[in-house]
């Protein structure tokens, strides 16, 4: 079956600098689970914006970047638009700051349905009641009508994943989606996401730096280490990584009733960057 993503030799530097943000970095993604875990600044939100042209005056080169039939890398910016929110979106990580706080939730998903479905105002208020009853909203017609600093963090991140979803998408690119959730919640999402992988067989990118969250949720792993890949494995295989950066994350992990001392500190080392001297 041929991947939904294919990305071959992606690198992206910001403002004409000579240190490359993100390089070297290749992956396929069917209809599966792929996390792409790291330290902050490692790489991994870049990754996930560049497959989204969403790096305005960065430069983003790559031997392949494809989606589907379409090569993200020659495709015009006015056919994209309509590309982007329909084919392919993105879950951004704290709805706080991703809602428009002045217009109600679900005016804001049917307006997103709208600008990529011919439909009357009334169809898209339909087809959102129904998107906020597929991610377990309860009473959607009174979540419709609130404002986002009315709902809470857990209902306003269901709010953005009911707005990414609402076109059908083949392939969603979760930036962090339950980073700022309680842990009850953070699993109700997740679940959510789960079954509307597993239901639609959409490709989805989880970006996080949380191992145990990848290890359960997420099918393949991509680390990522100073805008590199520096080890790929299936998630389940993750206790058995083999590149010492992965083994420093796994190691700096607090793990309930093990030891209570200082937590190993990870050695870095220059042979991990490619090209290094």
């Amino acid at each position: 079956m041929e991947p939904i993503l294919s990305v071959k030799n992606l690198g992206v530097r910001y403002g004409g600098s000579a240190e490359w943000a993100v390089r070297g970095v290749s992956f396929d993604l069917g209809r599966e689970r792929l996390g792409i875990v790291g330290e902050s600044g490692s790489g991994k939100s870049t990754v996930g914006r560049a497959i989204l042209r969403l790096l305005p005056g960065a430069e983003v080169t790559a031997d392949r970047m494809r989606f589907e039939e379409l090569d993200l890398l020659d495709i015009p910016e006015r056919r994209m638009l309509k590309v982007r929110g329909a084919r392919m979106s993105m879950i951004l990580q704290d709805p706080k700051f991703s809602l428009n706080p002045i217009e109600r939730c679900g005016d804001q998903i049917a307006e997103a349905y709208r600008t990529h479905v011919r439909a009357t105002k009334r169809k898209a208020r339909a087809k959102t009641l129904e998107m906020l009853e597929a991610v377990q909203i309860r009473e959607p017609e009174r979540v419709y009508d609130l404002y986002p600093h009315e709902v809470s963090g857990g209902m306003g991140q269901r709010v953005m994943i009911a707005m990414m979803l609402m076109t059908d998408p083949d392939l969603v690119i979760a930036d962090e989606p339950t980073s700022a959730l309680d842990v009850t919640v953070r699993l109700e999402v997740l679940r959510i996401l789960d079954g509307l992988v597993r239901e639609r067989g959409i490709g989805l990118v989880m970006i996080s730096h949380d191992l145990n969250l990848v290890r359960n949720f997420c099918d393949r792993v991509l680390i990522m280490y100073a805008g590199q890949v520096v080890e790929v494995l299936d998630a389940r295989d993750l206790d058995q990584a083999t590149h010492p950066y992965t083994q420093g994350l796994i190691a700096a992990q607090p793990r309930i009733g093990g030891d209570r001392g200082p937590l190993p500190v990870l050695q870095r080392r220059d042979s991990w960057v490619e090209g290094a001297a």
